[in-house]
């Protein structure tokens, strides 16, 4: 493989997370955020319906996952796929 080569396969794009990887990310970006919260908020949220505390709960952590800790997590995976690809 030539220099140029080497670039573009390095260039590509990773193709999409597979479904387990997609459902490790989710994981690991609900479970922690969701223990901080309780941790946080569980006093208060105690004495709420548990309809109205898991709204609350849900609509607090899924901006933070889907805006603030999804995206680091496909940038980590990126990094991940490309220092794999140097190695091979």
């Amino acid at each position: 493989m030539n220099a140029t080569s080497a670039t573009a396969a390095s260039a590509r794009p990773a193709p999409p997370p597979t479904k387990h990887q997609l459902a490790l990310m989710i994981w690991l970006a609900v479970f922690p955020t969701l223990t901080v919260l309780n941790l946080t908020l569980g006093s208060w949220l105690s004495q709420l319906s548990p309809v109205l505390r898991t709204f609350i709960l849900a609509t607090v952590v899924v901006p933070i996952v889907i805006y603030g800790l999804m995206p680091q997590f496909h940038r980590l995976r990126m990094m991940l796929i490309a220092r794999s690809g140097r190695r091979g």
